[in-house]
């Protein structure tokens, strides 16, 4: 890629025109070229540069007691940047973006004055993403950190999202394979494996497979392997 990058095009037209005023703010932070000019094919550019605003960002100590590493910029657009990600198809910056959705949830929830009897809402709708060896996010909470009924939500909602057919950018799993995949995450400590184990005891996964899954989906799961 880095080969690719370094080869050059000639540009003979303004690359100023045409764009948004905010692309041409951040463009206009170096002087325009003159034409024509040799440019690299990829390049990471100053217009490509996203600053992270102050209200974005999560001081140690902050009064949530969120504990994510937030990257310096917003937003990376830069080629190079992009085309060097090692794993996957998100830069740091994408993913801080998707898991900050959890971030914003429990920041409303506790500015909402729930009753008595919903007053643990909160921790239930912003738990889901915690592992029980405290490197979930967003507070890095360990299994005696978090109530028993907010690591049956984790479960609940892997289950959920592993099985769902409403999703443009997945198929939803087997039911096997959904269990299977869920024991794997037993064994790497991200969720109750005492909370699994009641999940296939009590057939609360087949009892959801029947009024949610499509039938096509529900298969013979054997859930002896997964109760040693």
């Amino acid at each position: 890629m880095n080969d690719i990058a370094k080869k050059t095009w000639t540009r003979t037209l303004d690359d100023r025109v045409g764009i948004s005023h905010e692309e041409l703010e951040r463009k206009s932070k170096v002087p325009a070229s003159a034409l024509p000019v040799e440019e690299p094919l990829l390049a990471d550019r100053i217009e490509h540069i996203f600053e992270r605003p102050e209200s974005q960002k999560l001081p140690e100590g902050n009064q949530w007691g969120f504990k994510m590493e937030v990257p310096e910029l917003l937003y990376n657009r830069g080629e190079i940047h992009n085309l060097s990600i090692q794993r996957g198809t998100l830069t740091p910056e994408d993913r801080y973006k998707i898991n900050e959705h959890i971030v914003q949830t429990i920041k409303m929830l506790e500015n909402l004055p729930f009753p008595k009897h919903l007053r643990t809402v909160p921790e239930l709708a912003g738990g889901h993403h915690e592992k029980m060896d405290g490197t979930g996010y967003p507070k890095r909470l360990t299994r005696d950190e978090m109530s028993p009924v907010a690591r049956m939500m984790a479960v609940a909602d892997i289950f959920e999202a592993l099985t769902a057919v409403d999703r443009p950018y997945k198929k939803g799993k087997m039911l096997s394979e959904a269990i299977k995949i869920m024991s794997f995450m037993v064994k790497d400590q991200h969720i109750d494996p005492e909370i699994f184990r009641l999940f296939l005891e009590s057939k609360t996964y087949l009892i959801y497979a029947k009024a949610y899954m499509n039938s096509d989906q529900i298969d013979d799961v054997q859930i002896s392997d997964y109760l040693t």
